[in-house]
């Protein structure tokens, strides 16, 4: 089955074992407010922004940074201008890759994402030749040892996935990743959630058609470019072909 880089589902849990809270809240807050300035500051009409808001009170973020986040996404507080910018890259080994970001400033990102590329044997590609690489997919993830013992049983879990609506189905150790159409993301969610089953993530993705086998070498090269990616303040998420 198809999956897409976990990268950016361990990113956040790495920087908050670094404890880089900060910087996790600064980039949560930046999606929150794109996402309101995008689809609107309702999370029940906004898909996005329901799960911006959910993954921010996963890190424990106050309410109250959650509320300034989406007030300055509407403008009603004001501030920086934040937009969001999708770059297409190759990485070591010729892997392809997709990073999200949100910035105040295009130029000055692009700028540090093509620097971050060069140190690390990797380029920009031009619009559209990553891309088609890639699906955009609703994912749902769920951690086996959270669940009641009834549940923690893969077959099982993967069956319910299935009668909620999953599309595809993909394991990483313990999590299962959940693939639905991004549209139908919420519905599979509830439907899985009515079943006793607890959801540790949901996102919306850039889900790699085929992955790609590399030598060791070339991997631990592509991880310590994601590392310096994640270190710049306007990427927000890094999704590849590499296969894990």
């Amino acid at each position: 089955m198809s999956g897409h880089s976990h990268w950016h589902s361990i990113k956040y849990q790495k920087a908050l074992a670094d404890q880089k809270r900060g910087k996790i809240f600064s980039k949560l807050s930046r999606e929150i407010t794109i996402a309101a300035k995008e689809k609107g500051p309702n999370p029940e009409t906004n898909p996005a922004l329901r799960v911006a808001i959910e993954r921010a009170k996963k890190f424990n973020m106050p309410k109250a940074n959650i509320e300034r986040a989406i007030k300055r996404g509407t403008g009603e507080i004001k501030g920086a201008q934040f937009e969001s910018v999708i770059f297409e890259a190759y990485g070591p080994g010729g892997v392809a890759l997709i990073i999200e970001g949100i910035t105040d400033n295009r130029n000055r990102t692009l700028s540090e994402i093509k620097q971050i590329l060069a140190q690390n044997n990797g380029k920009l590609a031009s619009e559209g030749s990553v891309k088609w690489l890639f699906e955009r997919k609703g994912c749902i993830c769920i951690d086996i040892n959270s669940q009641e013992e009834f549940l923690k049983d893969k077959e099982t879990l993967e069956l319910k996935a299935i009668e909620a609506g999953a599309q595809d189905l993909n394991w990483i150790g313990d999590i299962l990743e959940v693939y639905t159409r991004p549209e139908e993301l919420e519905k599979t969610k509830k439907e899985l959630e009515k079943t006793g089953i607890k959801i540790d993530r949901t996102s919306i993705d850039w889900v790699a058609k085929e992955k790609i086998e590399v030598e060791d070498t070339i991997k631990e090269a592509c991880e310590r470019l994601f590392e310096d990616l994640d270190e710049n303040e306007a990427v927000q998420e890094i999704y590849s072909n590499l296969k894990q």
